[in-house]
């Protein structure tokens, strides 16, 4: 194929996925970037990366940390440093790239190592005794030019950390949540611009958290292995342009008093008094002598880590569309969305009126309904404000609970609200449009879904539960993945995964656990499965292969529980297809052993995968065989061309689109099972009847097996069960229930049609390790006159755009360099297809209705006469 010579620039420079991260602890960080050039072909040959101790020292001559020298590979990404990395240390890197020719150094970017070997050292966990949330102080002085400052904190549950009066950073419910027996984050603030000359003050207010709730609940979170009160541990780090080095630690030197935060429970709300603030409490000059000395506490279990991931923040401000006095001294704010978060209160009230908020999803009978009989009591997600009546405007919102909801119930007294919208602040990466406005309408809804439930880990519902639900994450992921840069977010999650490993071998259906889902409703194999299947998603949109061999232990030994409880060639599960059309309470009646058996079969095949990756033998595809073996046998009726089981008179849809969609099917069964899946949707006027485990797959298997307008039909049905019959109720946001009356109005595991969305209508399909392949096929072009996709992947932007005028179809392909991209163009001949640039686009192949060119780098065009 011809190419032409160009000079590669390279951008996004990262390291360990972050873009100047502060606190690395991993002992060779990873640098990636992204290479871009003009023209057409272009390939990365070489690289060298230059690390310093300054930017200016940044060239081949003056790097005094190292240099790589140039290395023959087109790896833009994984690339490890071999330099020193002293703990506390700030390094500066560059890299310039070869295609023939050396490119120019790209911008110097920079990453910090935190604590490392040298740990919290002479600081301690301190806490104690206090009637309400602890406020915590420590006052020290500066008395020189400060050239650098940080401190490293971990406060648990959560911590809301000050120094002179400010806020150290804009994170909230930080640090992330962990099994704190195994895990305890710490984060890294830079500091430096909040010290100043004299008296100093460092604080902290700390929030429960799931470390020590106290709120009663069916999971158990208020009996875990590591239930304590609060606690902190902190380490401040002051450097001076003279050479000196200060330290402020935990000790019982620390100040303690309970502060005006009465109660706080990610479940129930928090209970705020105003009349006990203690304005200035964070600053120097405050009189701290009736507090007590804080107690030096017992440090949790866990290991002591640097958090890695994306802080949650709140990310939106949000004023209500609505507020209705309901009935005298009682009103309803209706914000227009729903989301999760808190409120924003501003009032004027005497001193000791209780402004309570209560948060809901949904209105009934003219009140906000805030019910959870998951958790003990009838306080449910509902904040209250005590104020302080100072005759001044009081401004107050929650730092310790996030709540799910559209509407807010104000009682007490007339006040003004807004919504804060809060979740993990990660990065979108997609954009899509589409003439079809349906699609465009449930991919942002999806969207809006799937960040309301990311707070550290994700979630299943932020009204309900807030528990990280494997099987959600099991059937989203790839849809996520699609949607927003997860590579830190997950990876932390995976490592969440790891540390809930019982020593059998076996996994919790929530992680982390409080011991809870290793019995109850559990085993359910559909559910942890999602640990091989999402390591294996990472290295499909990442090529993270350290990763891979990080797991590589922890993973088989999960497979081994898995495999030796497998009776007579089936896995058994209590879950199951969970909440189909007129099952609102759980799965249909059907064998779960089906749905189980097929999931530990798709587990173990890219096991397999992850094995032959990371050059680790394994007989994961012999298992694969026997299970398959086993489903047939048990479940496949042969002259029906269906999957079915004694305890289901009905035709489940799932139970024969997930083996189509594992490959499971006998090859000479295929195109009959296929069919009978098609001949039953449409006996069903175009509905699904699939619950969480067979929604994402239903449309992607049939148009793969031709029935690509029957899958449309049901995109665009308006009728229940369907999307469209829950936008015409109103929502915003993808639901639990197909039922009107769903529990959860904001749950992403029925929202997947989004990934067919992408990959079938759209067309872009990533199939290969760190995107270094992608297939672009739009074969969901029913009723649909263009759509359009537009990805950051880790080698760069993706873009997919077509647009059909009568028989013409126009297609737009943009391939970043480092990826291949395999383009099926609609067409009823070869010749029919043209191609710009024709003469770097190399000859074509035709196939079942799709002339395909292979090409490389560069912005494509194709148009087809007769698509």
């Amino acid at each position: 194929m011809p190419t032409v010579l160009c000079v590669l620039t390279p951008r996004s420079l990262k390291t360990e996925y972050a873009v100047r991260p502060l606190g690395v602890d991993v002992n060779r960080p990873r640098f990636s970037w992204v290479a871009t050039a003009p023209g057409y072909g272009a390939t990365q040959s070489a690289y060298q990366v230059l690390v310093a101790s300054a930017p200016e020292l940044l060239t081949p001559e003056g790097a005094d940390v190292w240099d790589s020298g140039k290395v023959d590979s087109a790896r833009t990404f994984g690339i490890e440093y071999d330099g020193p990395t002293a703990a506390r240390t700030r390094y500066y890197w560059t890299v310039r790239l070869w295609d023939e020719a050396a490119g120019e150094w790209a911008a110097p970017e920079w990453f910090e190592t935190g604590l490392r070997d040298e740990g919290f050292r002479s600081a301690q966990w301190i806490g104690g005794a206090t009637d309400s949330a602890p406020l915590l102080r420590r006052g020290f002085a500066v008395d020189g030019t400060v050239r650098r400052a940080r401190l490293y904190a971990s406060g648990l549950g959560y911590a809301d950390l000050r120094l002179n009066g400010h806020a150290v950073s804009d994170a909230v419910l930080d640090p992330g949540f962990t099994a704190y027996d195994r895990t305890v984050l710490y984060v890294t603030h830079d500091v430096t611009e909040l010290l100043r000359s004299g008296d100093n003050v460092v604080g902290a207010e700390l929030g429960r958290g799931f470390f020590g709730m106290t709120s009663v609940n069916v999971w158990r979170w208020h009996q875990t292995p590591w239930t304590a009160e609060p606690r902190l541990i902190a380490r401040l780090v002051v450097e001076y342009d003279d050479g000196r080095v200060d330290e402020v630690v935990t000790d019982e030197s620390w100040r303690i008093t309970g502060g005006p935060t009465l109660s706080d429970s990610l479940y129930v709300g928090e209970t705020y008094d105003a009349r006990r603030a203690l304005p200035g409490w964070d600053a120097a000059g405050f009189d701290d002598s009736s507090w007590s000395a804080a107690a030096v506490v017992e440090a949790p279990k866990g290991k002591l880590t640097a958090q890695a991931h994306e802080p949650i923040r709140v990310v939106e401000t949000v004023d209500p569309v609505e507020v209705t006095e309901v009935r005298p001294g009682v009103w309803i704010a209706d914000f227009g969305r729903t989301v999760a978060g808190w409120t924003k209160l501003s009032v004027s009230a005497p001193a000791g009126t209780t402004i309570s908020l209560t948060h809901g999803e949904t209105v009934a009978d003219g009140n906000v309904v805030a019910k959870n009989g998951h958790v003990d009591g009838d306080r449910i997600q509902r904040d209250e404000y005590v104020a302080a009546g100072n005759g001044s405007l009081e401004v107050w919102e929650p730092r310790f609970s996030y709540k799910g909801f559209r509407y807010v119930q104000l009682e007490g007294a007339r006040a003004d609200v807004q919504m804060r919208v809060v979740n993990s602040d990660v990065s979108g990466v997609t954009r899509f449009a589409s003439s079809q406005a349906p699609y465009e309408q449930f991919e942002q809804a999806m969207r809006r879904t799937v960040l309301s439930n990311l707070h550290g880990i994700p979630t299943d519902t932020p009204f309900y539960e807030k528990n990280g639900w494997t099987g959600d994450a099991q059937v989203g992921s790839p849809t996520m993945l699609a949607t927003l840069d997860l590579a830190r977010f997950f990876t932390k999650w995976l490592g969440d995964i790891r540390d809930s490993q019982a020593d059998s071998g076996q996994l919790p259906v929530i992680v982390p656990s409080s011991g809870w889902g290793f019995t109850d409703l559990s085993p359910a194999t559909e559910w942890p499965t999602v640990y091989p299947f999402l390591l294996r998603e990472m290295y499909r949109w990442y090529g993270d292969e350290r990763l891979l061999r990080e797991h590589w232990d922890s993973l088989t030994r999960y497979l081994a529980w898995e495999l030796g409880r497998v009776e007579d060639g089936l896995s058994v599960s209590v879950l199951g297809d969970w909440l189909p059309p007129g099952y609102a309470n759980g799965p249909a009646p059907e064998d779960r052993r089906l749905t189980g058996t097929a999931y530990l079969y798709r587990a173990v095949v890219v096991a397999a995968e992850i094995g032959e990756a990371i050059g680790q033998p394994n007989d994961y595809r012999k298992a694969a065989g026997e299970l398959a073996d086993g489903l047939n046998r048990a479940f496949l009726d042969r002259d029906a061309g269906q999957y079915r089981s004694a305890e289901d008179p009905d035709y489940r849809q799932t139970s024969n689109a997930v083996p189509l969609a594992f490959g499971i099917v006998p090859e000479d069964m295929v195109a009959k099972v296929a069919a009978g899946l098609a001949a039953d949707v449409k006996a069903r006027g175009f509905h699904l009847n699939t619950g969480c485990l067979g929604v994402g797959v239903l449309l992607p298997v049939l148009t793969a097996h031709g029935y690509g307008d029957l899958a449309t039909k049901v995109a665009l049905q308006r009728s229940y069960p369907s999307w469209g019959y829950w936008f015409d109720l109103g929502a915003d946001t993808m639901w639990e229930a197909w039922e009107s009356d769903s529990r959860s109005r904001n749950h992403y595991f029925q929202g997947t049609v989004v990934q067919w969305i992408f990959e079938n209508v759209a067309g872009l399909r990533v199939v290969d390790a760190g995107c270094e392949r992608i297939v672009v096929r739009p074969d969901a072009r029913d009723e649909v006159d263009s759509a359009s996709i537009r990805t950051e992947t880790i080698r760069g932007w993706v873009s997919v755009s077509w647009k059909r005028t009568g028989r013409v179809l126009s297609l737009e392909v943009q391939v970043p360099v480092g990826t291949t991209a395999e383009v099926h163009v609609p067409s009823a001949a070869a010749s029919d297809v043209a191609a710009v640039p024709q003469s770097f686009a190399g000859s074509a192949t035709y196939e079942d209705g799709y002339t395909i060119y292979t090409v490389p780098a560069g912005q494509w065009h194709f148009t087809s006469r007769s698509a």
